[in-house]
């Protein structure tokens, strides 16, 4: 029978809710993926959020994420390229309108056809996309590589057994996936989804500006 401190268990358990639930790069892909690729590929998104919980656990319970979290560089690392890869994502989905206005900047004489705005835009292509794009903003998040291990460092004692530690894992994870994949499920309901059939190319634009404005803060600050 498991050995498991109350006071340790309620305290990871409610650390981890307001952790998850707090908005961020991984709600914000979410919010994109299933708005704009459907239930499926949202759910996938959050599968890839999840697994992603899983590379963090491991170097910290490998005793890696105390020597990650002290060493500035490894930090710094990880924040530029989870900075750059939001800012690619957000210049991808403002892309469309890049051209128009740069198109439009050069051959102001010259007549092109209209597009229409309404037509799915191809960000994320594929169900292999959505899962990895998941994984990728989770894992290059620097915040959850910091709450992990300061979870594992302060509030789980020294004295738990690996099991006990692995368990947690494993609550973190599903944690993530059960919440990301409510919310993708709520925005994908067919209420919201007519909706967003009228106002798709504006839900693009406003994703993009809010993934470049995420990481343009996390490459500033």
């Amino acid at each position: 029978m498991l050995n498991i401190d109350q006071f340790e268990l309620y305290s990871v358990a409610i650390i981890t809710l307001l952790a998850v639930i707090s908005p961020g790069p991984d709600f914000a892909m979410i919010s994109k993926t299933a708005l704009l690729k459907g239930r499926r590929d949202g759910l996938l998104c959050a599968l890839g959020i999840s697994v992603a919980i899983s590379v963090h656990l491991v170097y910290t319970l490998l005793g890696l994420g105390v020597v990650f979290a002290n060493n500035i560089w490894v930090l710094n690392t990880l924040r530029y390229l989870g900075a750059m890869y939001l800012i690619w994502l957000g210049v991808s989905a403002l892309w469309p309108d890049i051209k128009k206005i740069f198109f439009r900047a050069r051959f102001q004489q010259t007549f092109e056809p209209l597009k229409n705005e309404n037509a799915p835009q191809n960000n994320l292509t594929g169900s292999g996309s959505a899962f990895w794009s998941g994984f990728a903003c989770n894992a290059l998040n620097p915040k959850t590589m910091l709450f992990i291990v300061s979870l594992f460092s302060q509030v789980i004692s020294t004295d738990t057994s690996l099991l006990v530690e692995l368990s947690y894992g494993v609550y973190i994870s599903l944690v993530h996936f059960i919440w990301f994949g409510l919310v993708a499920c709520l925005l994908t309901s067919a209420k919201i989804q007519k909706k967003v059939l009228v106002f798709k190319i504006w839900i693009e634009r406003i994703t993009g500006l809010l993934m470049t404005s995420l990481g343009l803060r996390l490459l500033i600050n």
